[in-house]
């Protein structure tokens, strides 16, 4: 017995920073997170001639973890904790916010010169209360050493965080969380096994993927949102090609304060996160 569809939602189309384009499935009206997940962003794609990228210059964070999944373009991490990594196309950043830090994501001078089509995957993870305050740190793993797995010849597991099929991410996390990016190269059918404990959406970030259960399709742009009545779940993807992220973590079940770029769990220690900012406690970036 699979996993039931709770709901397929369209993502809200709108607009971040320089006119990027993003397709967002939370926080937005109706839908604040969807626990342990606090934001989903698919930025672009958004084609740039030479010299028109910029990117995302210095700002704070605290209190969550932030994963960048690269789908195109390159951008430079750089943060006040003295962390440095070009993610490039492919890569997969993830980041401890914790007690706090300042980071910017720029293009590269690579990218800037040349210019190219621009996209990927933002991915905020709230930090359990006992971890809000660890250090901050990142992790920053290439596309060729992301681990995969094939199956029927045709359909590749990127598993880039969690575990499947016995093939297992290397990072590290503060809660159980599951992404999964499966890859279609024909119309094809897979079962594979989540714990049910977590939390499990699926975004399509590319194709089609039909459920006979219930007779719906999902479609690019779509998140499904599914129930926890099982580990197992069924895709059927009915494109020639297809890219469906898998994404799922175990809820915290904790009180939720969030301002802007900091999150916490009361409104007293939002203030606090403020009042650290503004006095350097969380470092610079010249």
């Amino acid at each position: 017995m699979s996993r039931k569809i709770l709901q397929i939602k369209k993502c809200m189309k709108t607009f971040e920073g320089d006119g990027i384009p993003v397709t967002r499935a939370f926080p937005i009206p109706g839908m604040r997170e969807n626990d342990p997940f606090l934001l989903f962003d698919h930025f672009g794609p958004i084609n740039y001639q030479p010299g028109g990228a910029t990117g995302v210059p210095a700002h704070p964070h605290c209190g969550f973890e932030a994963i960048t999944y690269m789908l195109g373009g390159e951008v430079e991490h750089r943060d006040s904790w003295g962390g440095q990594a070009d993610i490039e196309t492919g890569d997969v950043q993830w980041m401890t916010t914790g007690s706090g830090l300042i980071h910017s994501e720029l293009v590269t001078e690579k990218f800037k010169k040349s210019g190219g089509v621009m996209q990927g995957l933002q991915i905020w993870v709230n930090l359990p209360q006992k971890y809000k305050k660890v250090k901050p740190w990142y992790q920053h793993i290439k596309k060729n050493t992301i681990p995969t797995l094939l199956e029927n010849n045709n359909i590749e597991f990127k598993v880039l965080v969690g575990e499947v099929k016995g093939v297992k991410s290397k990072i590290q996390t503060y809660s159980p969380v599951s992404i999964f990016d499966i890859r279609f190269l024909r119309q094809d059918k897979i079962k594979f096994k989540v714990d049910k404990e977590q939390n499990l959406m699926i975004y399509l970030i590319d194709g089609q993927l039909k459920f006979s259960d219930s007779n719906k399709i999902a479609n690019k742009g779509d998140m499904i949102y599914f129930d926890q009545s099982s580990d197992e779940l069924q895709l059927t993807s009915i494109s020639n090609k297809g890219s469906y992220l898998v994404l799922a973590g175990k809820p915290i079940q904790e009180p939720i304060a969030r301002y802007g770029p900091f999150v916490a769990n009361s409104e007293g220690e939002i203030k606090q996160a403020m009042i650290d900012y503004q006095d350097g406690k969380m470092g610079t970036l010249a």
